[in-house]
């Protein structure tokens, strides 16, 4: 897959062959003038003249046509001098049909015109000028040799100003050709190197891409795709009859966008994504991303792997620290003979066991969040219940929350999940709200069709700046008494249900945004 563009060499193919059609002019023009010269009336003035004109006019157009189809480049040195030839040519032609109400100036106006257009505009002025000399010598000469009453200078003069308003609008196109052929030039080189970048890219893609038109046959293929489906496929293949479980797959009308497939040749499991290319002149083509599995699975695995070697560390070092609290009140607690500072030892030894108790349980749920069974739930109604709930054993707790409820609003998320999540929030909320009745407002509405918003804001202190960044860490926390896994695990169980919690950044006290899919 490569892409190449030679604009320069473009542009002065096309220049050649504008220069070719303007001999093959040169040769009409003439062979014009003698076959129709009679039927006109040219040449009535001097007919010897005309005569051996037309013979010296045509032997040098053909010439020029010969020498240019030799050398392109001839054509481009030796067009002032064609386009000079022509204007004096011309000259004599009007000459011999008795001036310019013959109509030849305005084959004048034609060579002028092309010679301005092809040369890009360098020497459309001085054909102008020779033309017009050439006009107003024939009208002097005309008047001090043959006394002609018809030779009229105003006439004459509109012509020559006819000349050079073709010189000049001549020019002006050439010069705008120009400036678009330099433009087209440089989007071409652009172009050029963008797709060079393009094919490289594909060509190093991990992923197999196939590039199949409306027959089969392929038309653009990388590397991997032959790495993966253990054929090297080549341009011009048909993909049935080189891979057939690909065709039989994916290339029928109606199979699905995505499938996946086992290559008979490699063993590999791949999952095969086609994408329809916008029909053009020549058809359809269709795009195949072919990706392997089992490198995907094995990347999965190693994240997975990582991240449990980091959480299970974590858990090891939270855990060293209120076992050793433990282990030393308990030591402590052998020697004791002093009733209260035995019940000390003994409450410290109950807070860091439930505080351990609290991890486990944290980390088990975490565990689960994958087992999940999605249901509709109406947001209103729910919130209703879990404050309710939640507030059994602290029953201050509902003083605290105020509802702002948008009603008859249904979203898909696992009940237990969502429990939990709001449960940790609202844990958060009201240990660090003002603990004034409405401090807490928990609401819910509808965000688009698409996703419903539920916010819990409370009027404390806030989350620092610095740790607002950290809070979705595991293991990070403010409370002494806390885990630190509560708004981790209430991240995992939201990206669980397909949702997005959010920590808001908001002025004043702290913010949390769950947004969830809304049931169509």
């Amino acid at each position: 897959m490569s892409a190449g563009v030679s604009l320069p060499g473009e542009a002065s193919h096309s220049r050649a062959v504008s220069i070719r059609y303007f001999n093959l002019y040169r040769i009409v023009v003439a062979s014009a003038f003698a076959i129709f010269g009679g039927v006109f009336s040219f040449g009535q003035k001097a007919p010897e003249i005309f005569l051996v004109t037309i013979i010296a006019y045509w032997v040098m157009a053909f010439a020029f046509f010969l020498l240019h189809a030799g050398s392109p480049h001839y054509g481009e040195r030796s067009l002032g001098l064609q386009t000079a030839l022509d204007i004096v040519m011309l000259s004599v032609f009007m000459y011999a049909s008795g001036g310019f109400r013959s109509g030849v100036p305005f084959l004048m106006m034609t060579s002028i015109a092309g010679a301005g257009l092809i040369g890009h505009g360098r020497m459309v002025l001085g054909a102008a000028s020779l033309a017009t000399l050439a006009v107003l010598g024939d009208q002097v000469f005309r008047v001090l040799t043959d006394n002609d009453s018809q030779v009229d200078f105003s006439q004459a003069a509109i012509v020559c100003v006819g000349f050079f308003a073709v010189a000049v609008v001549a020019r002006m196109l050439a010069r705008r050709a120009l400036a678009n052929e330099a433009l087209a030039r440089l989007r071409g080189f652009d172009l050029a190197r963008q797709l060079q970048v393009n094919a490289r890219i594909i060509e190093d893609m991990q992923d197999g891409v196939v590039v199949v038109d409306d027959a089969g046959v392929v038309r653009q293929v990388n590397p991997r795709a032959g790495d993966l489906l253990g054929v090297a496929l080549q341009t011009g293949d048909r993909v049935a009859e080189r891979v057939p479980e690909l065709a039989s797959s994916v290339l029928l009308e109606k199979s699905p966008e995505s499938v996946q497939l086992v290559a008979a040749l490699t063993g590999k499991t791949l999952h095969v994504r086609r994408v329809m290319i916008d029909e053009g002149r020549d058809g359809s083509d269709t795009l195949l991303y072919l990706e392997d599995m089992d490198r995907v699975q094995a990347q999965a695995q190693q994240i997975k792997l990582a991240a449990l070697g980091r959480l299970t560390a974590n858990i090891a070092h939270e855990i060293r620290n209120p076992l050793s609290a433990v282990s030393h009140a308990g030591e402590l607690l052998l020697e004791e003979k002093r009733q209260d500072v035995q019940e000390r030892l003994v409450r410290i030894i109950r807070d860091n066991a439930a505080r351990i108790e609290r991890m486990v349980r944290d980390v088990l749920e975490l565990g689960r969040r994958d087992r999940l069974t999605v249901e509709s739930l109406d947001a209103a109604q729910f919130c209703r219940s879990f404050v309710d709930e939640f507030s059994i054993p602290a029953p201050q707790v509902a003083q605290l929350v105020r509802l702002e409820l948008e009603e008859h609003v249904m979203l898909n998320f696992d009940r237990v999940h969502l429990y939990q999540i709001l449960a940790n929030l609202l844990g958060n909320a009201s240990r660090y709200c003002s603990g004034t009745p409405g401090s807490i407002c928990l609401s819910a509405r509808a965000q688009d069709e698409r996703r419903v918003l539920i916010a819990i804001r409370d009027d404390g202190p806030g989350i620092a700046i610095e740790d607002r960044a950290k809070v979705f860490e595991p293991f990070f926390t403010s409370d002494p008494k806390g885990t630190g896994l509560g708004l981790f695990m209430a991240r995992e169980l939201a990206d669980a249900n397909g949702a997005e919690l959010s920590l808001l950044e908001a002025p004043g006290g702290a913010e949390f945004h769950l947004i969830a899919r809304r049931t169509a």
